[in-house]
């Protein structure tokens, strides 16, 4: 299994190569050369497995064999046994036909959990097995930096510098990433928005010479083993609701574009994917896009679903690069221009993308509506991105076809919305009741690569 850069001009590199690089030095993104079709009977005989056996058949063919069998299995164990479910992520119904999958069982209550908690034994395993030490950077809109904390504090031969703007995350996904006490792991609040921290770790990347000091590497939707942990998700739930002998649909509240491409990965498999909606909330850039073909950023307004405050969302590149046939320097065009402004899809490429891709928007008054009527309709109290999911998902689905709509968050994590839309304020689970209590340990920078880069160099271990 190889791997090739979206802009066409950056070495194919094996599995272990492409997730502990992260961005292509061209600038592009890691995908397979070729995507695994799974048969009819092999989705059919996933019926029954734990998540975990079936995390491990659908992700080994992906992995060219960077690890044995018992390495794998030994790194989804220790992966997924803090979470809170036993089905690690479990099906609610609520109304007909129309299901909420809940993501938010994982040590810091949010989808990005299921990848960064593997993500952490994945890099452990083949770092330990070629003696490197690498530096993680990422930047977050809030759950992955809290998930990537979580997951490599304490690790040997990782550390990890997070990247989030300040004041624009929710206090507890900002004490998630500052009250960890371990000498490996660092957050950093960026004057600026999630877009900037983002940039910030492009350039970063960039910096070849930075790069190679430090031996840097991502952890962000950016790279490719975060898009393959999440394709499991998809398959589980499906399966649970008949597939592959019924058709199911997803909605997906997302931003950066990388949770819901994991669902187009998961139907380019064999999974019978009926509509994989886009669900956007005010900063609704992909909806523009995929409604116009037009894709220009025009500003972050910050909102009750902070997670989705993205203008520049990486992972659109990656089905792009498939709506393009493949044709790296076709892409590397666009996101030069993306650098001046903007971008127009050609008429071939956007027609593409209209057939895979439905989408909506959700303003923030109906995201707190939606919050109020799921409570006192299901009882399910939603955090504001799943209400986002929720109402779009009400507004296209087929009532004959199941339709999933991804939770992807706690409401405890964006307590004061939650309490707002509903009057009912959310606590955290017993093992993060002392959360409020801890001390916080942050660095607060301008938006200035060389005093990022100068904290790096002087923070890391040796």
């Amino acid at each position: 299994m190889k791997y090739v850069s979206t802009r066409g001009q950056a070495p194919e590199l094996s599995f272990e190569d492409a997730m502990l690089t992260g961005l292509a030095r061209d600038g592009g993104l890691y995908v397979p050369a070729e995507i695994p079709v799974l048969s009819a009977d092999d989705i059919r005989a996933l019926n029954g497995l734990s998540y975990e056996d079936t995390a491990f058949r659908i992700m080994w063919p992906f992995l060219g064999g960077t690890f044995t069998e018992d390495e794998f299995r030994g790194c989804i164990a220790r992966a997924y046994e803090g979470f809170g479910h036993a089905a690690r992520a479990p099906l609610v119904q609520l109304e007909p036909n129309h299901f909420l999958l809940e993501l938010f069982h994982g040590p810091t209550l949010a989808f990005k959990d299921f990848a960064m908690q593997l993500i952490g034994q994945l890099f452990q395993t083949a770092l330990a097995k070629n003696g490197r030490r690498v530096t993680i950077v990422g930047a977050t809109s809030g759950d992955t930096g809290s998930a990537a904390i979580e997951a490599f504090r304490g690790l040997d031969n990782v550390d990890v510098f997070i990247l989030y703007p300040h004041g624009r995350v929710s206090e507890v996904q900002r004490r998630q990433m500052t009250t960890p006490a371990d000498s490996n792991v660092h957050a950093i609040a960026l004057d600026g928005d999630f877009d900037a921290c983002q940039a910030r770790v492009k350039d970063m990347f960039n910096d070849f010479e930075f790069r190679d000091e430090v031996g840097l590497a991502g952890v962000n939707s950016i790279n490719w083993a975060r898009v393959l942990t999440q394709v499991v998700y998809y398959f589980t739930s499906a399966v649970s609701l008949g597939a592959p002998d019924r058709r199911v649909s997803f909605t997906v509240p997302t931003g950066n574009f990388g949770d819901i491409f994991a669902g187009y990965i998961a139907r380019k498999m064999g999974l019978p994917i009926d509509k994989l909606v886009v669900a956007t909330n005010q900063n609704d850039i992909l909806h523009r896009c995929l409604t116009t073909g037009e894709y220009r950023p025009d500003g972050v307004v910050p909102s009750i679903s902070p997670s989705m405050d993205i203008q520049v969302s990486s992972n659109f590149e990656r089905v792009i690069f498939d709506a393009l046939d493949r044709d790296g320097s076709a892409v590397a065009q666009l996101m030069d221009e993306l650098k001046a402004g903007g971008f127009t899809l050609p008429q071939g490429a956007l027609s593409h993308l209209q057939e895979l891709f439905t989408s909506g928007r959700c303003s923030e008054d109906e995201t707190r509506a939606t919050i109020a009527e799921m409570k006192t309709l299901t009882t399910e109290l939603l955090c504001p991105h799943s209400a986002v999911a929720v109402k779009v998902a009400r507004e296209v689905r087929d009532p004959a076809v199941p339709m999933v709509s991804l939770a992807t968050a706690h409401p405890a994590k964006f307590p004061d919305a939650v309490e707002e839309a509903s009057h009912i304020r959310p606590g955290l689970p017993p093992r993060m009741a002392d959360l409020f209590e801890r001390d916080e340990r942050v660095t607060r920078l301008a938006d200035d690569l060389a005093a990022i880069e100068y904290l790096i160099r002087e923070k890391r271990s040796a």
